[in-house]
């Protein structure tokens, strides 16, 4: 039976063998991060509405290149649900490993969301059809303020 997190109008199912850990920064941004038992992490960061998806998929990006060289940057644009989710797929080299991550950004009307998941690609080969199931689970989630009146 899958487990269920809530914050703020969003949730999101995941497998209930997963750690989930939760962070609350001064300033508000809020990030929960999951990890699988055998390796690698999906995450996400609640960030202001305001903030503009594809500057922090970039900032992510660019924060990606200062730790780890050479890596491989791909430019997304899928569609979820009806969402247009804006990112990058990226892979690297690790010590003697190859390790694939995916970043995707969206604004919803209470924030903007960083949705981040890496793991070494034989791995994340497994991994990826429960890291989309987490992601689409999120974006079904989504249901917009009844008024709309932060538009």
């Amino acid at each position: 039976m899958p487990k269920e997190y809530r914050y703020e109008g969003l949730g999101f199912f995941y497998p209930d063998n997963w750690q989930l850990e939760e962070e609350v920064r001064w300033g508000g941004e809020h990030t929960v991060v999951l990890y699988p038992p055998d390796g690698g992490f999906w995450s996400i960061s609640f960030h202001s509405r305001h903030a503009d998806p594809e500057e922090l998929a970039k900032s992510a990006v660019a924060a990606m290149k200062e730790e780890y060289k050479g890596i491989d940057v791909q430019p997304v644009r899928e569609t979820i649900d009806g969402r247009e989710l804006i990112g990058f797929d990226l892979d690297f080299f690790y010590l003697d490993f190859i390790v694939s991550a995916q970043v995707r950004c969206l604004r919803t009307d209470r924030h903007t969301l960083v949705v981040f998941c890496q793991a070494e690609d034989r791995q994340f080969e497994k991994l990826a059809p429960v890291f989309q199931a987490i992601l689409t689970s999120l974006i079904q989630s989504y249901k917009p303020l009844r008024f709309g009146w932060l538009n």
